[in-house]
């Protein structure tokens, strides 16, 4: 079985109100990535990925380029030690 590997990733800029969270949920399952993402009342989006460790590494890489319409200008990750998420949800 492949390392599994998990990021907890913040991402800034123009992230809310451009379909950032739905298109990186779809773009998670479509890599077989698990976690969760979410909107911050600062702006930013948080996710958090975990899986295969160049699958998670491809997911933080996407983060810099998002959605068609978000403008993205930081994103921060931090590679921890797995936690056992199961699928990929949109939090609220």
């Amino acid at each position: 079985m492949t390392e599994r590997t998990r990021a907890h990733v913040f991402v800034s800029g123009t992230v809310q109100g451009v379909y950032y969270r739905a298109t990186t949920r779809d773009t998670a399952r479509d890599a077989g990535v698990d976690g969760w993402v979410k909107n911050l009342e600062d702006g930013r989006v948080e996710a958090v990925f975990e899986g295969p460790e160049d699958a998670v590494e491809s997911m933080v890489e996407w983060c810099h380029e998002g959605s068609p319409a978000a403008d993205v200008s930081d994103v921060q990750a931090e590679f921890e030690a797995p936690e056992g998420e199961d699928g990929f949800e949109i939090r609220y």
